[in-house]
């Protein structure tokens, strides 16, 4: 009995460091408090001083030079922005929010993860919190307990409530991604197929979220997902979410007349948009408007709002209308250009735009080269589906959204997964030493 359980603790330390991370999206499976906070953004903070600590005791270099290069490039770009805020609360509001999505929390995920098991363990973490949050979505469809959509309240929202009908489709879109990378990996088949089976799974409350941009930034990450991981297994796997589709909607008849009335106004761009296709539209128009009169460095921070009715039409509404999901009835005001990309040239003008762009894109180049050397001879094709597909899921989705919410912090943690499969060095990714499995590796293996 003693000699089974020696090697015991030797898992438990090798996996150690990856469980802050992971209490970052199993504290967001939590419900939030009325005014939509949550514990998350506060352990993500305490996350990173806990890194700091750690670096600290272990005597180690925290970031290798292009580490340092890629995650701080974006420093330069809020720097000026934050300056050239109208209010100094307003700028270092922003800044903060921007530094702990897209600088600290990656930084910090990159510098706890040692290996590919803890990445794993954190990608398991992303499943299990699109699950949790999933069941609820679907709870509330069933229930007609859900955030309004077309008057009645059938928009599966889980705990984020209606003030934030992204959050759920977020956290659902980047479990499923990573259950989907992990199903293609060369993995135990026993983790495949759960994997696959809870890629099935969270597909309903992904199309009860009624998200477009959700929809179509996952379409769009499984397909390239599917792509890097060969046509044998992509035919399987488009073969099984077919038949799940057919029999969820089809046979069941989950929302199929809501399901097609959103998938059609994807395309109604011209003729006859809803409302809140032409909010979206005007507002990316006054976004640019601001851009062109502050080319190179925005209105600064948090600015956006406030120059807004200065370029926006007339067929802009006062706001959008939230009801349902424990929430009463109230106009939301559109703060943002719901455009990532928009929202940074308009506050940050090109400086910023380039250095955040630059710095999402420096991690993708390496992460899909590292991907494709990893898929020609070495383990952990898994991870790299996980990682790249987190970041492509992200720079699409950041076409039709921004940050804000408490589903932020995931996807700083979701950056930060993409952080480190990009610049971690060969010896603690590729190839394992020696032949033999890492202490953690063999215990999710098992």
């Amino acid at each position: 009995m003693s000699l089974a359980l020696t090697p015991l603790p030797r898992r438990v330390a090798a996996l150690a460091p990856s469980l802050p991370v992971v209490a970052v999206p199993a504290l967001l499976a939590l419900p939030l408090t009325p005014d939509g906070a949550g514990p998350a953004d506060v352990l993500s903070g305490l996350m990173v001083v806990y890194c700091v600590i750690r670096l600290m005791f272990e005597r180690r270099r925290p970031l290798s030079p292009a580490a340092a290069v890629v995650l701080g490039l974006p420093v330069v770009g809020l720097a000026l922005a934050a300056m050239g805020a109208f209010s100094s609360q307003a700028g270092l509001t922003g800044l903060g929010r921007y530094l702990q999505t897209f600088v600290l929390v990656p930084a910090a995920v990159l510098l706890l993860l040692r290996d590919r098991a803890g990445l794993r363990l954190v990608a398991w973490s992303f499943v299990g919190l699109g699950l949790c949050q999933g069941a609820v979505g679907v709870h509330q469809f069933v229930t007609r307990t859900g955030a309004s959509y077309q008057g009645e309240n059938i928009r599966a929202v889980g705990t984020f409530g209606a003030h934030d009908v992204m959050g759920m489709a977020t956290a659902v879109s980047l479990g499923l991604v990573c259950a989907v990378g992990i199903a293609l990996g060369r993995l135990s088949v026993r983790q495949r197929v759960t994997a696959a089976a809870c890629a099935v799974v969270l597909l309903l409350p992904l199309a009860l979220s009624f998200s477009r941009g959700a929809w179509i930034a996952t379409v769009l990450t499984c397909t390239l997902q599917l792509v890097l991981a060969g046509l044998r297994r992509a035919l399987k796997v488009v073969a099984a979410t077919f038949a799940a589709g057919v029999i969820l909607v089809g046979g069941f008849g989950v929302g199929s007349a809501l399901l097609q009335q959103r998938i059609d106004s994807i395309a109604q761009v011209a003729d006859a948009p809803d409302q809140s296709v032409v909010d979206r539209y005007t507002l990316w128009a006054s976004a640019t408007e601001i851009w062109r009169q502050h080319p190179l460095t925005g209105v600064g921070l948090k600015g956006f709002p406030e120059y807004r009715d200065g370029h926006a039409t007339l067929a802009l509404s006062s706001g959008s209308e939230t009801d349902g999901a424990g929430m009463a009835y109230q106009k939301q005001p559109l703060l943002s250009p719901h455009n990532m990309y928009l929202l940074v040239l308009s506050e940050q003008g090109l400086i910023g735009l380039l250095a955040l762009a630059g710095s999402w894109l420096a991690l993708l180049v390496c992460g899909l080269r590292r991907l494709v050397r990893v898929r020609a001879r070495g383990p952990g094709l898994d991870c790299g589906l996980v990682a790249c597909g987190l970041l492509v899921w992200m720079l699409t989705d950041f076409m039709y959204g921004d940050i804000g919410g408490p589903s932020t912090v995931l996807m700083a943690v979701a950056m930060g997964l993409g952080a480190w499969w990009a610049l971690t060095g060969e010896t603690r990714g590729d190839a394992p030493r020696s032949g033999v499995r890492e202490p953690a590796e063999e215990a999710l293996a098992r």
